[in-house]
This record gives C-alpha cells, sequence and structure tokens, in this order.
C-alpha cells in the first residue's frame, strides 16, 4: 500500500510539473516581447522607470529561463551517484532567482538616487504608452502563471516576479501622467525607487524558502512536535525518537524516525499503522522509519522498515 501511495504521490508531482512548465514558456514569449519594448521606450523617452522595468523584465527572462532549465533537470532520472536524481536544482533555480532581484534592484536605486536634483527631461506621452502596453502583458503573464501549482518554488518564484511587474508597470504609468500633467519629471526616478523596492519584497521569499530547503529545515506549516505525538498514539507504539522531517523539494516533504513498539506486536502492521496516518493526516509519503521492538529484558530489538518511495524510484 506504501509503494502504490508513493508512486502516485511522484506520477502526480511529474504532470503538475510538466503543466508549469508550459505556462512558464508562454510567460517567457510575452516577457521576452514587453523587454524590447521597454528598452527601446526607455532609450526613446530617457525614462529611467522604463528602463528600471526593463532590468526587472531582464531578471523575469532569466527566472524563467533558469526556472524551466532546472525543472528539466529535476525530472532527470536518479543515478547510483545521485539516489534523488537531480530534483534539488529547481530550489537552486529560485534562489538564483532572488540573488538576482537583489542585485537588480540595488541597481535600480543607485541609478534613481544619482538622478534627484539632475533629472533629464522625460518624454511622458510615450512613457505612458510603453508603460500601459507592459502593465496589459505583465497581467496576460502573471494569470497564466497564477493557475499553476504554486508548491513548486520555481513556478512561484517566477510568479512573484511577473507580479511585481505588474505593480512596477502601475508605477510608470502613474509617473508619466505625473510627468505629462504637472512636469514633475523627478517622478519618473521616484516611481523607479518604488519599483525597486517592489522587487526586494518579492525577493524575500525566493531566499528564505530554497535556504530551509538546502538546510532541511521541517516545511514551514509542519507541527512536528504534533507529528510525533500522533506517531506515539497509534497502537502498539510507545515511544517515537529521532525524528527528522523535512524536504527533499517542493512538495514532496520526507520523514525518518525510530518507532519503539511493544513486544511481540505485528511490526510490519503497525508500520503500515503509522504510514497511513501520516499519508491521511499530514500528506508525508516517503518515509524512513526503524522500527524498535521492546524486549522482555528492557533491551531493544531493532528492525528497520522503509515505507514511501524508495531512493531510486524518486522523481
Amino acid at each position: 500500500m506504501a509503494h502504490a501511495h508513493a508512486h502516485s504521490h511522484s506520477h502526480g508531482l511529474d504532470a503538475r510539473r510538466a503543466g508549469n512548465r508550459s505556462r512558464m514558456a508562454i510567460a517567457l514569449a510575452i516577457n521576452a516581447v514587453l523587454l524590447l519594448m521597454t528598452v527601446a521606450g526607455g532609450i526613446l523617452t530617457d525614462s529611467l522607470a522604463l528602463l528600471a522595468d526593463a532590468g526587472h523584465l531582464l531578471s523575469d527572462v532569466g527566472a524563467i529561463a533558469i526556472g524551466l532549465l532546472a525543472a528539466r533537470l529535476a525530472g532527470a532520472a536518479p543515478t547510483p551517484a545521485r539516489t534523488y536524481g537531480l530534483q534539488r536544482s529547481e530550489v537552486l533555480g529560485a534562489l538564483a532567482n532572488g540573488v538576482l532581484l537583489v542585485v537588480i534592484a540595488v541597481l535600480i536605486v543607485v541609478e534613481a538616487l544619482s538622478r534627484f536634483g539632475s533629472a533629464p527631461e522625460v518624454s511622458g506621452g510615450g512613457m505612458f504608452a510603453v508603460g500601459l502596453a507592459g502593465l496589459a502583458g505583465n497581467v496576460a503573464a502573471t494569470w497564466v502563471l497564477a493557475s499553476g501549482d504554486r508548491e513548486d518554488l520555481n513556478l512561484e518564484g517566477v510568479l512573484r516576479h511577473s507580479a511585481a511587474d505588474a505593480l512596477s508597470s502601475i508605477g510608470v504609468v502613474v509617473a508619466a501622467i505625473l510627468v505629462i500633467t504637472i512636469g514633475w519629471d523627478e517622478a519618473d526616478a521616484v516611481a523607479s525607487l518604488v519599483i525597486a523596492a517592489l522587487i526586494l519584497l518579492g525577493s524575500w521569499r525566493l531566499l528564505k524558502d530554497p535556504v530551509d530547503v538546502l538546510m532541511e529545515a521541517a516545511p514551514g506549516d509542519t507541527d512536528v512536535e504534533a507529528i510525533g505525538a500522533a506517531m506515539a498514539a497509534e497502537p502498539e507504539v510507545i515511544e517515537v525518537h529521532d525524528l527528522h522531517v523535512w524536504t527533499l523539494t517542493a512538495g514532496f516533504p520526507a520523514l525518518s524516525a525510530h518507532v519503539v513498539v511493544r513486544e511481540g506486536c505485528d511490526r510490519d502492521r503497525a508500520l503500515r499503522r503509522v504510514e497511513q496516518m501520516l499519508h491521511d493526516r499530514y500528506g508525508i509519503q516517503h518515509t524512513t522509519l526503524q522500527m524498535i521492538e521492546a524486549a522482555p529484558a528492557g533491551g531493544l530489538i531493532q528492525v528497520e522498515r522503509r515505507g514511501g518511495v524508495s531512493p531510486g524510484d524518486a522523481r
């Protein structure tokens, strides 16, 4: 039973990832067109806000390209040297995206501050037209991505890029209106700083979540103490210790523990009950449980049982 659940989980994860790759490819095409349009518009109108938006779009294109590559690598079959394949390449891709966002935000801030007091004359009309077109494209890309599997850190990373781009396009449009109506050219630099702030906010989860996965922290919504108590409450279980819960890759939690059971009990049945509870209540399907039988003299008889996907079966 445990193996049947595990393979279903693996195949379902593969199907969701395939759908995410298709959405990311569509978003890549939209962002590539927007990038060319925004760079040209920024140069022609002398708008830093448009060039900042183009910088964000460039990070989007890079983010999606990294994400697609990472997703392809994550689908590679396991090998004796890499028993989980290359699944964590998705996590590394998300981390690279977060670092890229921070670098771009810093560059925008430096350039924006240099423009205060000596802002060049900005073409508000052209800035408004390009900003409006960019907003439409960003909304379309965000809508495509938002319908995917949000547990995928790569898709979530690209989605946050795209959503921040939509907000930055709104900033460009508002700044253009101020330039047109009251002639305030510094509005372009102010909009650039707002865009940089949005980029930094979007980078936080992209930095935190991959680091948590790489450090093998428990998933953020997981109460490890509650899981241990639930395991210990199962029939025939006396005690649970050396409990570890971590994430192999986005959407793929794993658990290992030593489980002390009563003397003479059916260890296989106790194993199945614990595995089924972990699956039904907590969605954990990859487990490594060492079943330890309490001996009459107070010693322990150790028997290891593995549940869920074996390393060679992981996808």
